[in-house]
């Protein structure tokens, strides 16, 4: 999935393994980026790799949560009310600027994010499986947006950051859609199905089944614990960061080829997990501090385990 996901996303390379990580580890992404570097287009490779059902709603100001769940029609020849399925009824769903809609249309998402169903007219129906969200927000653009509520946040289990593509991989990229090709997006055509989408529940259960030391257990927790007595952060990440720790950290051991967990795992994680379960304080926002050089200066301080 790798390997295809990397024929069309060009560059990009530990934005595609994030993403894989989440999906192995039945996990959320919010995607943060400025426009035009392949987010659309990361989230199709994706859906194209295994076959899944793709679903994609632009997030407006005006958008309603029965856009995104469905709703009920009334059909005049049987005189009974019909439900029609909304976009969120998918594998994979691309939630674009999720920040423009208003905090009612978000929670109709999150329900589907954290129960796993999605309620029209009172009635539950469950989600596909897999299910998940991929949801991305632009930081330039703060006019006319709703920013995510804090419980919202803490449901994607990563935060992923794509940047600009180096000169050489942004050479390809060029030369990639320039040559013989009319339009100018990249195509998902080249991407070929590896897997199916009931083989992805079993890639999950693999990934669950990832052994894991109780020193690593007791690493993560401390990382966690400690961001919420660390200096530069007015508020620290919960105990769903410690859960997500571990999750990802078992799925990037897969992804590496071993079937037990390093505290590396955990480190090489902390950051996309814990980024948006943090908040600078005002004095370390004013000084010009990033989140993820405060959360770096605090896994330095944090004594890994020696296995």
């Amino acid at each position: 999935m790798r390997e295809q996901i990397a024929r069309v996303v060009v560059g990009q390379q530990p934005v595609i393994d994030q993403v894989l990580i989440a999906m192995l580890a039945t996990g959320h992404v919010l995607v943060e980026g400025v426009p035009g570097l392949g987010k659309t287009l990361l989230v199709k490779a994706l859906a194209k790799c295994f076959q899944g059902q793709f679903g994609r709603i632009q997030f407006t100001p005006d958008l309603m949560p029965s856009d995104v769940t469905g709703h009920a029609l009334y059909d005049m020849k049987s005189e009974q009310f019909k439900i029609r399925r909304g976009p969120a009824f998918c594998n994979l769903l691309l939630a674009d600027e999720i920040n423009r809609a208003p905090a009612k249309t978000q929670s109709a998402l999150l329900e589907v994010m954290q129960e796993k169903q999605i309620t029209i007219e009172g009635k539950a129906f469950p989600a596909l499986t897999p299910f998940m969200v991929l949801a991305t927000q632009n930081p330039i653009e703060q006019e006319g947006t709703y920013p995510l509520p804090e419980a919202e946040l803490d449901r994607f289990m990563l935060k992923v950051l794509i940047d600009y593509p180096s000169e050489q991989e942004e050479q390809d990229l060029v030369k990639q859609i320039t040559t013989g090709q009319v339009q100018d997006t990249l195509s998902v055509d080249a991407i070929e199905p590896v897997v199916s989408a009931t083989d992805i529940p079993r890639l999950q259960k693999v990934t669950a089944g990832i052994q894991v030391d109780d020193a690593v257990f007791d690493y993560a927790v401390r990382i966690a614990r400690s961001s919420r007595e660390w200096h530069s952060f007015a508020h620290g990440a919960g105990p769903r960061a410690s859960i997500a720790l571990i999750r990802a950290a078992r799925a990037h051991a897969l992804l590496e080829g071993r079937d037990f967990v390093t505290p590396d795992d955990v480190k090489t994680m902390a950051l996309p997990v814990m980024r948006h379960r943090v908040a600078l304080t005002a004095e370390m926002e004013i000084e010009g501090l990033k989140t993820d050089q405060a959360l770096q200066q605090l896994l330095q301080e944090v004594e890994a385990p020696r296995l």
